[in-house]
């Protein structure tokens, strides 16, 4: 039996991919939560074999939870299922450890089929979604730059930002001054609008 744990906001998606697993052999959704971070903590205790993600999620999103998952319960096999197949995504769920990615909108016995897959130890990539990533462009931001940018997303203060990050003011600045000019927009918040729709954060 693959004992399945089931992260997504959507209720109404949440308990129709539950009902949908549930009628398939050999799998057993064991928990089925709407925030990334119970995902990760309900995770802990049960260790389930594998962990069905969405990206959107309040607390922590799906690509947070992976990389978590993936360093402390290295056994828990990952997949991402989302709206949003961007490269930058998948480049970054690649990196997290996630071995199935696919979007909402596969029919629904992949899913199973994906679950199964990666159970086993295979990979699954949408294959629209690898070539789109293939083709995309390079993140040029640092490490520190999408880290900075990440801390402003919600329009918090510079001062906030470098107490948080454990840097300089000026720091913080400069980071996000390179970020502003190598994404070719106009200040922060269109900087993480654009990392955003890119994928890259």
């Amino acid at each position: 039996m693959i004992r399945v744990l089931l992260a997504d906001d959507h209720a109404l998606i949440r308990e129709a991919l539950v009902l949908l697993l549930g009628t398939e052999d050999g799998i057993e959704v064991v928990a089925d939560v709407g925030r990334g971070d119970e995902a990760v903590e309900l995770a802990r205790e049960l260790a389930p074999d594998v962990a069905v993600l969405d990206i959107d999620m309040p607390g922590l999103d799906g690509l947070a939870a992976a990389e978590r998952l993936a360093a402390e319960l290295p056994a828990c096999k990952l997949v991402i299922v989302t709206a949003h197949g961007r490269p930058g995504n998948l480049r970054r769920a690649m990196g997290a450890g996630v071995r199935g990615f696919l979007g909402k909108d596969a029919p629904g016995a992949r899913l199973a089929e994906v679950i199964r897959q990666v159970s086993d130890g295979a990979r699954y990539i949408d294959p629209h979604l690898a070539a789109d990533a293939l083709a995309a462009e390079e993140c040029p931001l640092t490490p520190r730059e999408l880290d900075t940018l990440r801390a402003a997303a919600d329009g918090v203060p510079v001062s906030r930002i470098a107490r948080s990050l454990g840097l300089s003011e000026g720091t913080v600045r400069n980071y996000l001054s390179a970020a502003v000019t190598k994404l070719g927009v106009d200040n922060r918040h269109a900087a993480v609008r654009a990392a955003r729709d890119l994928g890259w954060l």
